[in-house]
């Protein structure tokens, strides 16, 4: 598809400034069949669902798309191996299958198979638990009948892990069980997956804050919006409202006039970026923790190292990380490394809050990841907990739900056979891209870049850099990214800030030591004519960035909880966002 044009002329992929005034204009003026609030992985997926179906769809984000949870978890697609332990069988057989889709049909260009090792610390009666345990995950990934997509679990004995993680300390394990799970870049693919529902006539805006429900007596019949950059208000009619807002479930409840069926408690997870180089080993590694498990996972030329699983009941638009949760994460990571690590190794952090189900349990480590779709009220659907990988199941619940609220026969599902945009032909181009370095100019590393973070849509991206060879070069300060993925990710990806940018659509925000400031004004530049700034405004745009970035760094330094969110709530989003 050149430049992103839909090819059953319902829609475009792009998600730029133009297509944001249109999709606000329609809004006032439509009644759609569904309109969702939220715009993380859930609130996509119900969008491509429904669109799928053959629904007028509209959906509104009060921030930027993935900006919540999306953006800041693991950035696995995984089963969930300790769920095991739980016997949550079906939930961790549902994950798997949801694994297989999403890497050999749904999104091959983004999710990738990854290999992680698991130390063990007793010679017998462990290797034979954990051992049945990653057979038995092995062995639900096939049961429904979708190719696993990833290679089978093996035994290592202690020299073997050796050689696979020399940097693992010595007498910190005996053994090992390598296996494989896969992973994604999370903002990326809510971005790809809100992109194929504008291809198929959904209409998407960000920076769109719900304010209150319409309603016709007991009916919720739409939603009243304010677009945070112009501060007016459009009411938007809907005959089914769908409510996927993850961890504000409960404030969006409390606008229809009570907090309704479902709540959901927040639980922090933290993570850290540090260079690849600090630790030496071709595996991802996962440790047990008294709680939980740690996860260190490559990620490009870095690891992520996480997570935490704390209550959080402060700012859930900028949950902040303190001096705690990183020392909690270096001391589980440390007691296994040869060589620890320190604060100083660490490139960055970021801190994003699961939208958990409430229990009885006072623990959120033992809240449930299931979802829950519910109707609270005439007009309007809920759905809530769940976890990443089984955003489709859980869009296709909450879209049967809309279904049923609706007059007449709406189709079923069909979101297991849709390929993202950039997904179809993948394969082949991937194949090409050794031509494709010859006719562009660019190393073939550089296209093997483009290719895994766009798919077939790079094309589009090569096509940007020979209208304007500038566009090819690297960012300086951050170059593995090319300039031209700056622009293209305000004219095709519904940008429309530089943190969007360089926290979202690219991960420099997290990759640099300097964490992007270094980046912020060529970023600036490059955005401004795209999306009409002015020389004030981009001036004020670096200067945000820069703010927010010393205000997260202090943060970083404060105890706990209370004083970390002191600090990080001094910087005001540069879009001012009210509290429901």
């Amino acid at each position: 598809m050149a430049d992103g044009q839909s090819v059953n002329g319902l829609g475009t992929s792009r998600l730029g400034p133009a297509e944001r005034e249109t999709a606000l204009k329609r809004m006032g003026a439509e009644e759609f069949d569904v309109v969702v609030v939220g715009g993380g992985i859930v609130g996509a997926g119900v969008a491509l669902d429904a669109a799928t179906r053959g629904l007028s769809v509209a959906l509104i984000e009060a921030r930027d798309f993935a900006s919540g949870t999306s953006s800041r978890s693991s950035k696995l697609i995984h089963g969930g191996l300790r769920y095991l332990e739980q016997r949550d069988f079906e939930l961790v057989r549902e994950a798997l299958t949801e694994r297989g889709l999403l890497l050999s049909r749904i999104a091959p260009h983004l999710v990738h198979p990854v290999p992680f090792l698991f130390p063990m610390t007793h010679r017998v009666w462990e290797r034979a638990y954990i051992g049945a345990g990653v057979a038995l995950y092995d062995g639900l990934s096939l049961s429904m009948g979708t190719a696993r997509g990833v290679p089978h679990h093996r035994h290592l004995t202690r020299t073997k892990a050796l050689k696979v993680a020399p940097s693992l300390k010595r007498d910190s394990f005996v053994g090992a069980i390598q296996y494989w799970d896969a992973q994604v870049d999370d903002a990326r693919y809510v971005t790809m997956l809100l992109r194929t529902a504008a291809e198929y006539g959904a209409q998407i805006v960000s920076r769109t804050q719900a304010v209150g429900f319409l309603r016709e007596g007991e009916r919720v019949t739409g939603v009243r919006i304010r677009d945070l950059e112009s501060e007016t208000e459009t009411d938007v009619r809907a005959k089914q409202v769908v409510n996927a807002t993850g961890v504000w479930t409960d404030d969006i409840q409390e606008l229809v006039g009570g907090r309704g069926q479902i709540h959901v408690r927040a639980s922090k997870g933290v993570h850290l970026v540090v260079p690849k180089d600090r630790i030496h080993s071709a595996s991802g590694i996962i440790l047990r923790t008294e709680k939980s498990v740690l996860f260190v996972i490559p990620w490009g030329r870095h690891w992520i190292i996480g997570t935490t699983d704390t209550p959080w009941d402060l700012d859930k638009a900028h949950p902040a990380a303190s001096k705690a949760d990183i020392d909690y994460v270096l001391e589980h990571v440390n007691a296994v490394l040869n060589v620890p690590l320190t604060h100083d190794d660490v490139e960055g952090v970021y801190a994003g809050l699961r939208p958990l189900l409430s229990g009885e349990s006072d623990e959120t480590s033992k809240l449930s990841r299931e979802h829950v779709v519910a109707h609270p009220v005439p007009g309007l659907v809920v759905v809530a907990g769940g976890k990443y990988t089984t955003y489709r199941v859980m869009a296709k619940d909450a879209v049967d739900a809309v279904a049923h609220g609706l007059d007449g026969k709406v189709p079923g599902s069909c979101t297991d056979q849709v390929a993202l945009v950039g997904g179809d032909g993948f394969q082949a181009l991937w194949n090409s891209r050794h031509r494709l370095s010859e006719s562009s100019g660019l190393h073939v590393a550089r296209i093997e870049h483009l290719l895994r973070r766009y798919g077939t849509l790079a094309e589009d991206l090569l096509a940007l850099i020979r209208e304007r060879p500038d566009l090819g070069r690297p960012i300086e300060g951050a170059d593995d990214y090319l300039r031209a993925e700056i622009v293209y990710a305000a004219t095709h990806e519904g940008a429309r800030h530089v943190n969007d940018v360089l926290s979202r659509r690219t991960r420099i925000s997290i990759e640099t030591w300097d964490r992007g400031v270094r980046v912020a004004r060529e970023a600036a530049e490059l955005l401004a004519p795209e999306l009409g700034w002015s020389d004030e405004q981009t001036e004020r745009e670096i200067e945000y960035y820069e703010k927010r970035v010393e205000a997260e760094r202090i943060s970083q330094k404060q105890e706990g909880d209370l004083e970390a969110d002191a600090t990080r709530r001094g910087v005001p989003d540069i879009v001012p966002t009210m509290t429901p």
